[in-house]
């Protein structure tokens, strides 16, 4: 018996050490990355004014009138976030109200995994499906449309987060407890009332924890804005001019675009260290309202 104890304590020992590892590594590789971003932006900003890069309009770091003004790709980030947002959100959110609320187990357990299958498609394919399918189809709508486009671009990164909001939603849905819905139905609530003014704002801290994590995804996502959206930073409310992404304009500089080691090589540190700053503050707003609208139950 004695033994069987210490056989049992040694391995609880042996896997805390290797989860404190893995959480280890895990906190390094953030800051080991976070370093080089900071590192080789100092650089940067050693040749460009800060103030300049955060303020001005205009981004033609590789032309010879260089301008290194970032808002325009942040804005382009920003627009095909928001409309990706639009797809997601009602689109993801319906779902799980359907799958929570509605929709039979057997029914449930079929289409849940049909769904999740959407996050498995390669971002590549998306990216390609923007722009030879839907691009052409948007066109006999708007005929002024350009083949590199943000709404093209936004509604397939949209496609792409639905499973995000739906599933994670939905698992909030369902750790509402049914004692919950059974006395709203006690009350003589409809099904409709249960879901929207019981369910629902019993899990709102999940279903908005969704909603964060599908805008960091949006924000950092690559190859579809890469492929889709086009490579002209601008100013622009009109999603059917081509844009141009943080994420887009770090994959062309990484694909040669400029000497390495140039000034123009150092842009995708500065770009680099911007998109992690929105990620993390978008983290922080999203851990901010988890606390606030948390609910034990």
């Amino acid at each position: 018996m004695k033994s069987n104890r210490q056989a049992l304590r040694r391995r609880e020992w042996i896997v805390e050490k290797l989860l404190f590892f893995a959480a280890v590594v895990s906190v390094f590789t953030t800051l080991a990355i976070l370093a080089v971003l900071l590192f080789e932006a100092v650089g940067f900003f050693g040749e460009v004014s800060i103030v300049d890069f955060f303020t001005g309009t205009k981004w033609t770091p590789l032309f010879r009138d260089q301008h290194f003004g970032v808002l325009p790709l942040v804005w382009g980030t920003l627009l095909v976030t928001a409309i990706a947002l639009g797809v997601a959100v009602p689109i993801g959110l319906g779902s799980a109200i359907f799958l929570s609320e509605y929709a039979p187990e057997k029914l449930r357990k079929t289409i849940k995994p049909l769904l999740e299958i959407l996050a498995g498609i390669p971002t590549v394919v998306y990216g390609y499906f923007a722009l030879t399918f839907v691009t052409p189809l948007l066109q006999v709508i708007f005929p002024e449309m350009i083949i590199f486009n943000a709404l093209s671009a936004g509604l397939v990164m949209g496609v792409m987060i639905i499973p995000m909001v739906a599933s994670l939603s939905e698992d909030a849905m369902m750790a509402v407890p049914q004692s919950f819905r059974e006395g709203a139905y006690a009350l003589g609530a409809r099904r409709h009332e249960v879901a929207l003014r019981i369910v629902v704002p019993s899990a709102l801290s999940g279903i908005i924890a969704s909603f964060i994590l599908a805008i960091s995804r949006a924000v950092g996502e690559t190859m579809i804005v890469s492929i889709a959206a086009g490579s002209t930073p601008k100013l622009t409310l009109n999603p059917l001019e081509s844009i141009q992404t943080m994420t887009g304009y770090i994959t062309q500089i990484s694909l040669g675009e400029a000497p390495f080691g140039s000034l123009e090589y150092k842009t995708i540190f500065s770009v680099g260290l911007t998109l992690f700053l929105m990620t993390l503050a978008i983290n922080l707003v999203g851990q901010w309202v988890k606390k606030r609208y948390w609910k034990r139950y």
